[in-house]
């Protein structure tokens, strides 16, 4: 993550997630600072573990079919330190995201590498089972006429 200290009038304090990055044990396991020169410091945060879960694959595929994947990392502000923040967690499901946007968090998104695409992709599309689509009842406080044009217009062909 990377700390802007006065970015404008308006804020003390920026924060941008600037890459997610493996590292599979080899970062230890406390935040430390990388760079820090007065107004601009990045900060590695390690020990975040993604899973993949059978039943978030369409949040997965719907990233994937995006057209430029990404990684969802959500991130707060230190309650006791407003010059400080921190991920909570990362996430390549779209749909989980947007559950975390809606709740308020802050949620930044960075390129997924192709490496990790290719990972994704093979997961989802050996557990991916889309939703056989649902049949709308009928309207039955409609009179018979307009369930009629209702019905025509479901079922024309779309643009």
């Amino acid at each position: 993550m990377e700390r802007v200290a006065a970015p404008n009038r308006w804020e003390d304090w920026h924060f941008d997630v600037l890459d997610v990055v493996p590292d599979e044990g080899a970062f230890g396991g406390a935040a430390r600072c990388l760079h820090d020169d007065g107004r601009r410091s990045q900060w590695l945060h390690p020990g975040y573990r993604l899973e993949l879960y059978a039943d978030e694959c369409k949040g997965y595929f719907l990233n994937l079919t995006s057209g430029h994947p990404v990684w969802f990392v959500v991130w707060r502000h230190d309650e006791n330190d407003a010059s400080r923040a921190a991920p909570l967690t990362v996430s390549v499901s779209y749909i989980e995201a947007d559950r975390w946007m809606a709740a308020g968090e802050h949620v930044d998104s960075v390129p997924l590498a192709d490496a990790l695409c290719e990972w994704l992709r093979v997961f989802t599309n050996e557990n991916f089972r889309p939703e056989p689509p649902r049949r709308n009842r009928g309207a039955s406080f409609l009179s018979p006429k307009e369930r009629d044009e209702l019905m025509r217009r479901e079922t024309e062909p779309r643009p």
